[in-house]
């Protein structure tokens, strides 16, 4: 089974630290490459093992295919070789979830991150099929992402187990929050598991997960870096005391309202990125949200 502390980060398939970027637009709402450019190079520069496009964070179900496939070239050009490019392709129809696997594989991608199907609530049987159709499609690694509070189903302790036989499923991204049912997955898998869930961080590498896929990484990179590698040290007072620090800065951005909205204003006070411009549904964050995440980042020691 994987053993999080003696596993060289080289070996693992989409490293330790792993943000699930932004997509950023211009006011007008239209797709801005060079801004993505711009981030995923930040990131990169910060201590960025991969980045994974196209997820939650990335707003993609306000993105069009082809403009996916757009971030993912873009991006790529960017960074290179210096980090792993994970796509988010999950949607909740298995052949349309086939087929933008297949795209992202062609535009350059190192990897498949595959949401659980929201919205029609499938049974576990369906979920087997469809992430095994998934994983059938490319010759790329998966990374299932189990979070029922988007989706609606959770992908059950017994069927990720089952789904581990298959030789392209080699991750998870727990958004769960059950580390019971982590750790028995742990226990008889050789999955490897990143918390999608920043508040759980610490406690998910704690029972055994490899690495973290962060919202709040936007901002804390080389914190988060520095925790996981105190972990990896044995070195658990370090890493407390960075969890810690960064409360703060995790409720501001998970918790005020929608993580997409806080995190490109988060991004936007840090200057990064010029323009905080989500598409509808989600609006900006307003005046009074602002000056909260402020005060919030600056306690953490996130801005100055």
């Amino acid at each position: 089974m994987s053993s999080p502390v003696t596993t060289p980060s080289q070996a693992l398939p989409f490293g330790r630290l792993t943000t699930a970027m932004i997509t950023p637009f211009r006011p007008d709402g239209s797709l801005d490459l060079a801004a993505a450019q711009k981030v995923a190079t930040y990131l990169v520069d910060g201590g960025n093992d991969a980045l994974v496009l196209n997820g939650t964070t990335g707003e993609a179900p306000t993105t069009s295919d082809q403009e996916k496939v757009q971030i993912i070239r873009a991006v790529r050009e960017a960074v290179g070789d210096r980090a792993k490019i994970v796509a988010g392709v999950g949607t909740n129809d298995t052949a349309h979830t086939v087929e933008c696997a297949k795209q992202a594989e062609a535009a350059g991608a190192d990897g498949l991150l595959v949401v659980t199907p929201y919205y029609n609530k499938p049974p576990q049987a369906g979920l087997h099929a469809h992430f095994t159709a998934v994983a059938d499609a490319t010759g790329l690694p998966n990374m299932l992402y189990d979070i029922p509070a988007r989706s609606g189903v959770e992908i059950k302790t017994e069927t990720l187990i089952e789904l581990a036989a298959h030789p392209r499923i080699v991750a998870v991204k727990d958004a769960k929050g059950d580390l019971a049912g982590t750790t028995k997955v742990l226990a008889n898998t050789d999955l490897f598991y990143y918390c999608g869930a920043d508040e759980l961080n610490l406690a998910s590498l704690a029972i055994g997960a490899v690495g973290i896929a962060s919202v709040v990484a936007h901002v804390a990179s080389r914190e988060y870096r520095q925790l996981i590698d105190a972990v990896v040290a044995g070195d658990l007072a370090t890493a407390q005391r960075i969890d810690r620090r960064l409360v703060p800065a995790v409720e501001a951005i998970m918790t005020r309202t929608q993580g997409a909205i806080m995190v490109k204003a988060a991004l936007r006070l840090a200057g990064v990125i010029e323009h905080a411009t989500l598409r509808a549904p989600l609006v900006e964050a307003t005046a009074e949200q602002t000056d909260g995440l402020t005060t919030d980042l600056k306690t953490a020691g996130l801005i100055a």
